[in-house]
């Protein structure tokens, strides 16, 4: 129950804000992390790095430098979001989707900004999402997430390292680089499920267990969440990709189509994770199946041996007086009386099983029989 609870509180949401409050009413969760704001601001030639505590402090760099990078970790005080809103003339609707991390990737137009929402994927002691808000100014990217650690590092090694196209390019190049940071995550999710149902494929073949339908359960319960943050994803950045926009060039939308590949990679990787997960489950249950007829096959086999054993037994179990008559059972005065009825009983019992494993009925025989008949059939249709 806890597992599933806490699994609940990661899936779900909570919407805080009261049915029918007004429009752009930002409450924020009281368990989110204070925001830790940090800027890059860079030009072709030089760039500089700082952790901001003031909103105020941002205006200067905004100011001096052709590109400016704010990105925000936590969303624990609704406050610093308003400054950060009325710094950069942000939508009240746009920053209410901010704060309530329960939104579809999209991608929203407005007057002085694009609004974009991505989640991104991240695999640690369990699946994890996390919604992305970027908004892509004229000479500004602003970057809210849920909390510290993210995909971005490499975006920030390639903007401090002189001479790369980061530096020389707009805004909306890095927005895409960040976009593609978003994206390229998700891959080493996939390839940690595909992993694990290639280890739940050979668990199933080898050795089926009950435990293993929960986690047959959990991985697609998992890839169904995926699922579910990737194919909006998808629509976003084709939406970014062919709509006209002015902060937008026409250099970048050749790299945003590269990132619509990449979503659609994804997804056709999803889906097949996904119908391997139902087949598992299908084997699972086929596996036990087998398993229970093998079990039922040999308890078949042991009744139908005692039933001829149980007959010679009941038979010189009868209370009859040789006595009495000669036809009255006259094995029971008869010295190897006993050893004939063992030996009677071992006779039918040895029979029976030669029988049976003529007719391939023991299971054993019936797997070396299959084998045998695999190279003379491959034989006959070369």
């Amino acid at each position: 129950m806890s597992r599933r609870s806490r699994r609940r509180k990661s899936q779900g949401f909570t919407r805080r804000t009261r049915p029918g409050a007004a429009p752009g009413t930002l409450v924020h969760d009281p368990l989110a992390p204070r925001p830790a704001i940090h800027v890059i601001a860079y030009g072709t030639d030089q760039a500089v790095e700082r952790n901001i505590e003031d909103v105020d402090a941002i205006r200067p760099l905004l100011e001096r430098w052709p590109v400016t990078w704010i990105n925000i970790d936590g969303l624990g005080d609704a406050a610093v979001i308003r400054r950060l809103g009325r710094l950069f003339q942000l939508h009240k609707l746009a920053l209410e989707d901010v704060i309530n991390v329960h939104q579809r990737a999209k991608v929203e137009q407005y007057e002085n900004c694009t609004f974009i929402v991505a989640r991104a994927a991240y695999e640690k002691s369990r699946l994890e999402t996390e919604q992305v808000s970027l908004f892509l100014g004229a000479n500004f990217v602003l970057t809210f997430q849920e909390r510290a650690g993210d995909s971005f590092d490499a975006v920030r090694e390639r903007i401090r390292k002189a001479g790369g196209r980061i530096r020389s390019a707009g805004p909306d190049y890095l927005a895409y680089a960040l976009l593609d940071a978003i994206i390229d995550g998700y891959y080493p999710v996939l390839e940690a499920y595909g992993e694990k149902l290639e280890d739940l494929e050979d668990e199933v073949l080898l050795h089926p267990a009950e435990e293993l339908i929960h986690r047959i359960h959990q991985a697609r319960r998992d890839l169904l969440w995926l699922r579910r943050a990737a194919w909006p994803l998808r629509e976003a950045v084709n939406s970014l990709h062919r709509d006209p926009s002015p902060l937008v060039a026409d250099e970048t939308r050749v790299y945003l189509r590269d990132c619509y590949d990449h979503t659609i990679q994804i997804i056709d990787l999803l889906e097949n994770y996904r119908e391997l997960a139902a087949g598992l489950l299908e084997v699972y249950l086929s596996s036990m199946s087998n398993r229970l007829n093998e079990i039922m096959k040999v308890l078949t086999i042991f009744a139908a041996i005692f039933i001829p054993l149980g007959f010679i037994a009941a038979l010189y179990g009868m209370n009859f007086d040789p006595g009495v008559s000669p036809w009255n059972m006259p094995e029971l005065r008869w010295a190897w009386g006993y050893p004939f009825a063992l030996g009677l009983m071992a006779a039918v019992a040895g029979g029976m099983l030669m029988f049976f494993a003529k007719k391939g009925w023991l299971p054993g025989r019936a797997r070396s029989r299959a084998r045998r008949r695999q190279p003379t059939e491959k034989t006959a249709v070369d």
